[in-house]
């Protein structure tokens, strides 16, 4: 669960801080570093807090929920009190829901211990070969978790007994169903916020390892308005519009999405960069030149938001046809090939993009296992929407709105 990736993170940031991160089980729990860094930097952890958030994972996986229920919510509670001083504003309850999601949901994988605790329990229970069909409490622990779920997604003690589940993948379906919701109830703003930032790929800036050296990092300003802007909280000050379409930055993202490509891909520095191309690619594909134009527009544009509070990717999608029109007969004449590479402000990459990197990948891992292409594909996808975020965060520091449509 979060909470060892919790405790673990802080004890090894508290040793290491401003150190890049390299074992991979830490890698894997980076999402939640942020706010255990800010809490390290801003506050004297001791131990005993380490121990107690150990406890508390623990008490999650052994106790029956509703004996415990009443401590875990108040353990959320401060989680979120904490998480509120981190940001330094209050937290809307359209943004908690989305922090306590899972990063594929475009959340900050804050999950609830109180509403994951049956999940804990159960598998906890079922793995370890001590349930029964007459244990009560694992009985009311499946039916409080059939109430937080979608009716598909219910379990039965006999089921359960019969084939264990993982926690995580209870814990999915219980995102599942708490994503549902939030986007049920959502403003269509919101709606094409979610939907852009729980797309594949889209929160990968929140896995990558730090690395000063290599600019993979985001500094405490820049994080703390990064996460206000990806949770849709209020980033402007006074009557500045934090939406803002009129507002354009000296330099957009795509200069540094660019450098950020050929740094990363194995393409060659210093690539020809003649318009319409911000990366021209010699001998892409059966002898032609490629020509990337990076784009960057904005979900929220009133011209698209109708189609993306609906369709995932409805942004990008019409950034590439836009790209296409404009492009395709210089491109033509010059005999290149033109491969728009859309993304959101919300790290949503088009179709195209998408294709793009995964042939790019595969030339990197050419003859390697398809686990190692996936890791290849993710640590890209990482790469790029973290340098788009600090872009971005920075813009909105320096002029406090949020960009629109960078080209």
């Amino acid at each position: 669960m979060e909470l060892f990736a919790i405790a673990s993170v802080m004890s090894f940031c508290k040793k290491n801080y401003g150190c890049d991160i390299t074992n991979q089980r830490t890698s894997r729990i980076v999402p939640v570093a942020f706010i255990i860094v800010r809490l390290i930097s801003w506050a004297n952890v001791a131990h005993g807090d380490l121990v107690a958030l150990i406890e508390t994972s623990i008490v999650a996986r052994t106790t029956p929920p509703h004996l415990a229920f009443g401590s875990l919510e108040s353990f959320d509670s401060d989680v979120k009190m904490c998480f509120s001083s981190c940001v330094a504003t209050d937290i809307s309850d359209v943004a908690w829901k989305q922090a306590q999601l899972g990063l594929s949901y475009g959340g900050l994988g804050l999950r609830s211990i109180s509403h994951h605790s049956c999940a804990a329990y159960i598998a906890s229970l079922s793995f370890s070969g001590l349930g029964s069909a007459d244990n009560p409490h694992l009985v009311r622990s499946i039916v409080r978790y059939n109430s937080l779920v979608s009716p598909p997604d219910g379990i039965s003690v006999e089921t359960i007994l019969a084939s264990p589940i993982p926690q995580r993948i209870l814990s999915q379906r219980l995102d599942d169903h708490s994503f549902g919701l939030v986007i049920a109830a959502a403003t269509d703003a919101d709606k094409a916020r979610l939907l852009s930032t729980s797309a594949p790929h889209a929160a990968s800036w929140l896995s990558v390892v730090p690395s000063v050296g290599l600019g993979l990092y985001l500094d405490p300003n820049e994080l703390q308005i990064a996460v206000k802007w990806w949770l849709g909280l209020d980033t402007s000050r006074g009557s500045s519009c934090a939406l803002c379409p009129d507002v354009a930055l000296a330099s957009g993202p795509s200069s540094h999405i660019a450098a950020r490509l050929e740094a990363g891909s194995g393409l060659t520095p210093g690539l020809d960069h003649t318009r319409p191309a911000d990366v021209l690619v010699r001998d892409w594909a059966q002898g032609k030149p490629a020509a990337f134009d990076i784009t960057v527009t904005s979900p929220l544009t009133p011209a698209i938001l109708a189609g993306a509070s609906r369709r995932v990717g409805a942004a990008a999608e019409a950034a590439e046809n836009r790209k296409h029109t404009a492009n395709d007969p210089k491109c033509a004449e010059l005999g290149w090939r033109c491969v728009p590479l859309a993304v959101e402000t919300y790290c949503n990459w088009g179709e195209e993009a998408r294709r793009t990197f995964t042939l790019l990948a595969t030339h990197l891992v050419f003859g390697s296992s398809s686990f190692c292409k996936a890791r290849v594909i993710s640590d890209m996808f990482g790469r790029l929407n973290i340098t788009l975020v600090r872009a971005i965060a920075r813009a909105i520091l320096a002029r406090n709105v949020i960009p629109t449509d960078f080209n």
